[in-house]
C-alpha cells in the first residue's frame, strides 16, 4: 500500500509493472501488448508463429518500451514456464498475465464433431490458460493481477456448432472465479473479459455486408468494435484502478449480451 493517496489518473499507470501477453502474434493480442506498453509496462509476448510475433515485438519496441518475445505454447507446460522465467530474468518480476492465447477451432456439428478437435480447443483455451496462471502465481507478489480472455459465446450462441469453442470459454468464466476466492488473500486479483466482435484472422473474410447484418442484428452500439476498445478495457483490470475488482467476468460486446 502507497503512503500516500495517489491520483485517479495515477491508478491506471503500468509505469514499472512487467506484464505477460499470450496469443500475441495478431489480432487482439498485439492490441493489448501496444495497449499496456503505453500505459508504461514492460512487456514479455509469447505466440506460437516466430515470425509474426518477432512483428509484434518491433512494434511494442517501437512505441519506446521494453519488450522480450519468446515462441511460446501454452499446451506445453515447459513454454509456459520458460516464458515466466524470461519474464523474471529480463525484468525482475511478473505483475500482468493477459491469458489471450486461444483457439476458435472449427465448425462441426455434435454428430461429426472429432474427438481429438474438441480435445484440442479445450487444450488450448482452458489447460493453456491454467498452465500461464499456475506459472505465473508461482512468482506474483501482491497487487499483481490476471485477465482471462473468454468470449460471448460462453453465455450466448452464434447459432453455428461451436460447442467446443463455447464450451472451453464457459470454462473460462469458473476458471476465474475460483481463482479469485483463492489468489485473493494472496493480493492477486483474477478477472476475465468476454470479447464480443472485433477484426481477428476469424472475421477478416467476412464481407462488409455481412459484418453489416451481424452489426442490426446483434451490436445494439451500431459497429463492431475497435481493439482499441477492449485494450482499454485490459489495461484497467491491469492496473490500480481496478484495485478493488476481482471475480469478474465483463463483456466488452457493444451490447450483444442486451439481445
Amino acid at each position: 500500500m502507497k503512503d500516500r493517496e495517489d491520483t485517479v489518473s495515477e491508478r491506471f499507470s503500468l509505469r514499472g509493472r512487467v506484464a505477460i501477453v499470450t496469443g500475441a502474434s495478431s489480432g487482439l493480442g498485439v492490441a493489448y501488448a501496444r495497449a499496456l506498453a503505453e500505459a508504461g509496462a514492460h512487456v514479455v509476448i509469447g505466440a506460437r508463429r516466430a515470425d509474426r510475433l518477432a512483428e509484434t515485438e518491433a512494434a511494442v519496441r517501437g512505441l519506446g518500451a521494453c519488450v522480450a518475445a519468446v515462441e511460446t505454447d501454452v499446451t506445453k507446460i515447459e513454454d509456459c514456464e520458460r516464458l515466466v522465467t524470461t519474464a523474471v530474468d529480463t525484468f525482475g518480476r511478473v505483475d500482468i498475465l493477459v491469458n489471450n492465447a486461444g483457439t476458435g477451432g472449427e465448425y462441426h456439428p455434435v454428430v461429426q464433431d472429432p474427438p481429438d478437435h474438441f480435445r484440442s480447443v479445450m487444450d488450448v483455451n482452458v489447460n493453456g490458460s491454467y498452465w500461464m496462471v499456475q506459472s505465473c502465481v508461482r512468482v506474483m507478489e501482491p497487487g499483481s493481477s490476471i485477465v482471462n480472455v473468454s468470449s460471448v459465446m460462453a453465455l450466448t450462441t452464434a447459432k453455428m456448432p461451436a460447442a467446443a469453442y463455447s464450451a472451453s470459454k464457459a470454462a473460462v468464466l469458473g476458471m476465474t472465479r475460483d481463482l479469485a476466492a483463492q489468489l485473493g488473500p494472496r493480493g492477486i486479483r483474477v478477472n476475465a473479459i468476454l470479447p464480443g466482435v472485433f477484426p481477428s484472422e476469424a472475421t477478416a473474410h467476412y464481407s462488409e455486408n455481412y459484418k453489416r447484418r451481424i452489426v442490426d442484428a446483434r451490436i445494439p452500439i451500431g459497429r463492431i468494435g475497435d481493439p482499441r476498445d477492449i485494450a482499454a478495457v485490459v489495461v484497467f483490470l491491469a492496473s490500480d484502478a481496478a484495485a478493488y475488482v476481482t471475480g469478474v467476468s465483463l463483456p466488452v460486446d457493444g451490447g450483444v449480451l442486451v439481445n
